[in-house]
């Protein structure tokens, strides 16, 4: 098979939570055992950070990833789901597995698969694992797909754990209250393994403590060490002063995220540094500037706050959620312009009141649908939002959407491009 024909032939085999949703997810670590006994227990052949939370996790792994490599480690990475090809889930040094790793992968252990019929995500943690152990990497960082306790990728014992931050999103699985949803984060936290919470939050503060100490994990929360004296945001990065409270000492980083809420992730990463630094890891601080200054550019990540044009200013972020769409309204309100254009397309199986509830009433929207067979009908969207007096176009296709807004807008005004993954990933300029 063509690198085509077998992404083809894996999305027609096997459940795929991308395009449809909570069928997909399997609620129990069965299959990703199965794969990695057949495969020789890859997961135990390198060393892993393991990072899990509602919002963050990706942006944190990425800061991590790139960080590790700026220190010399050759440091595998992997992430979902991807924007444009499913090699961006797998990498090494910011370098996508290659297309042949993937189909002889798939040619190699066809007959197994197709007996276990694993998830699409089940497949891909595997095939991660197999590559990074054959790869050799010194430490690869791990980014939870959905909640922790149950999902794929825990089958690792990493040597630090991160939970970045709980909020509202899969409610149907992880459940309905922030302790609830914690709890199922929580269960990345192993036996005698440090934990780093990026963000406190009073709510979920007692189900971390709780789940640390049954596993006698050390836990860390990172505002309890360090704390932001200042952020600004100058368009192309975001420049930070941050104080270590034990010391007093200020130290000042250049953000290549550019999002207000990176603020956030970025006390985590240090605290994580911290600790790996008290490991025996050589992490010094050039390589923390470097890795958070230069993320983007080392890891290749995208759709994170990521600018597509200056005139008019196009931004587009993967935020889909109510704690993702509050920051990003947050960041919008500090940006200059003369009118806002949103172009938005959302899944079906997520409630989006909330979200639309607090979007501004003002700007003038265009309503998309993602390629995924999840997408919420435009038309569905644009009568949910018109409920609440949000007034717009329907425009199914992203692209079209954004010429159309771009032959109407002027050069001072703000067009964003999100509420969905997907929707995203179907930009052309991304």
């Amino acid at each position: 098979m063509t690198y085509q024909e077998t992404i083809n032939y894996l999305y027609q085999q096997l459940p795929v939570f991308h395009r449809i949703g909570k069928k997909a997810f399997k609620a129990n670590l069965h299959n990703t055992l199965a794969i990695c006994n057949h495969l020789g227990n890859p997961q135990e052949k390198f060393k892993s950070i393991h990072i899990a939370g509602t919002n963050g996790k990706g942006s944190t792994s990425h800061f991590l990833a790139a960080i590790l490599q700026s220190a010399g480690y050759k440091t595998g990475l992997y992430t979902s789901p991807h924007l444009k090809s499913f090699t961006e889930r797998i990498r090494i040094n910011g370098q996508p597995i290659p297309e042949e790793e993937v189909i002889s992968y798939v040619t190699d252990n066809q007959v197994f698969l197709e007996d276990l019929k694993p998830s699409f995500f089940e497949m891909s943690v595997g095939m991660a694992f197999e590559y990074f152990a054959k790869q050799q990497v010194d430490i690869a960082v791990i980014e939870v797909g959905l909640g922790g306790r149950l999902d794929s990728t825990n089958v690792i014992n990493p040597e630090l754990s991160v939970i970045t931050n709980i909020s509202f999103d899969h409610t149907d699985i992880l459940g309905d209250t922030l302790p609830q949803i914690a709890g199922e984060k929580a269960g990345i936290i192993k036996k005698n393994t440090p934990v780093v919470i990026s963000e406190f939050q009073k709510e979920t503060k007692d189900v971390f403590l709780l789940k640390a100490q049954e596993e006698n994990a050390k836990i860390y929360f990172a505002e309890e060490d360090f704390e932001i004296k200042s952020s600004v945001n100058n368009g192309t990065s975001l420049e930070l002063e941050i104080s270590k409270k034990r010391t007093g000492t200020i130290k000042t980083l250049v953000s290549q995220l550019t999002g207000s809420y990176q603020s956030k992730n970025i006390l985590g990463v240090l605290k994580s540094v911290e600790i790996l630094n008290e490991q025996g890891f050589n992490i010094s601080e050039e390589a923390v500037c470097q890795g958070i200054e230069k993320v983007v550019s080392i890891t290749g990540l995208k759709g994170r706050w990521q600018v597509l044009s200056e005139k008019p200013l196009m931004i587009c972020d993967t935020a889909h959620n109510l704690s993702g769409i509050t920051e990003i309204l947050s960041s919008i309100a500090k940006v200059k312009y003369s009118q806002l254009w949103m172009i938005l397309g959302f899944v079906s199986d997520k409630n989006i009141d909330g979200i639309l509830t607090m979007l501004p009433k003002e700007a003038n929207y265009i309503f998309c649908q993602a390629n995924v067979p999840r997408a919420l009908e435009a038309k569905l969207l644009q009568a949910k939002a018109e409920s609440y007096a949000l007034k717009g176009e329907v425009i199914e296709e992203v692209n079209k959407a954004i010429a159309f807004v771009k032959g109407k807008c002027s050069d001072d005004d703000l067009i964003y491009v999100g509420g969905s993954t997907f929707v995203v990933a179907d930009i052309d300029e991304l």
